[in-house]
């Protein structure tokens, strides 16, 4: 398979993995969709960069403006190809101090917004024939860290949503996972310098060795589907 002429809608595209993401599809030849909420400026220097690429604007908290994003895009790209659900949010905060608030806040995006952009992608696919989804968990949703539990349970979700929708969509869409370990985008606090420390390939990623994963699972048959694929330098081995 190519994905040269192909829609992929990328959530959160403007910044840190999901700007590599859409970068490296644009430069496959794919049709790039870039989502974005807040981030406007970050957002149109990405789709400058990735050829002009057309931007949509949603906030994914509410499941209307999920549905509003997937039919501009449809009216807009004729078609979805792929999906890479990408947009999340990040806090560390000790269990005990963790508000309602705090928990809907990243759960809202982290995993609401992921299933309702997997229903919506998944019947714009549908209607041509097919598709690819990719979710971005994390290594947290595969490891436990004590000041996220929110988030590791937010990723832990993800990755059971996507062997649950794997299923419910099989066989003429996939959906796959792929889980980072520490990408870097600046000075590392404590925290992430001790991952890096004991990680095996002794470095921090990057959002290419990232979009290479999203690739790999959209270009693949519909053999490969229900998959988490760990990209962390080994860390998730230890």
């Amino acid at each position: 398979m190519s994905l040269e002429g192909r829609v992929v809608l990328v959530t959160g595209a403007a910044k840190r993995i999901g700007r590599g993401i859409a970068l490296r599809l644009a430069a496959q030849g794919a049709r790039v969709a870039i989502h974005y909420h807040r981030s406007e400026a970050e957002a149109r220097r990405t789709a400058a960069e990735a050829g002009g690429a057309p931007l949509f604007s949603a906030n994914l908290e509410r499941v209307t403006e999920i549905e509003r994003l997937f039919q501009d895009v449809a009216q807009r790209m004729g078609r979805l190809d792929g999906l890479v659900n990408n947009a999340a949010r990040f806090t560390r905060i000790d269990p005990l101090a963790i508000t309602e608030q705090d928990w809907d806040f990243v759960h809202a995006v982290n995993l609401k917004a992921v299933f309702f952009c997997c229903q919506q992608g998944a019947r714009l696919m549908r209607q041509s024939g097919g598709g690819r989804i990719v979710n971005i968990s994390s290594l947290g949703g595969l490891r436990p860290w004590a000041d996220h539990a929110h988030y590791c349970a937010s990723k832990a979700g993800v990755i059971m949503l996507t062997r649950a929708l794997a299923k419910a969509f099989a066989p003429q869409i996939t959906v796959n996972s792929v889980a980072p370990g520490v990408i870097p985008f600046g000075p590392l606090d404590d925290e992430a310098r001790r991952l890096v420390e004991v990680t095996p390939a002794a470095r921090g990623g990057t959002p290419e060795e990232i979009a290479d994963a999203v690739i790999y699972f959209l270009n693949a048959s519909e053999f490969i589907t229900g998959q988490v694929l760990a990209v962390d330098g080994g860390l998730s081995q230890r």
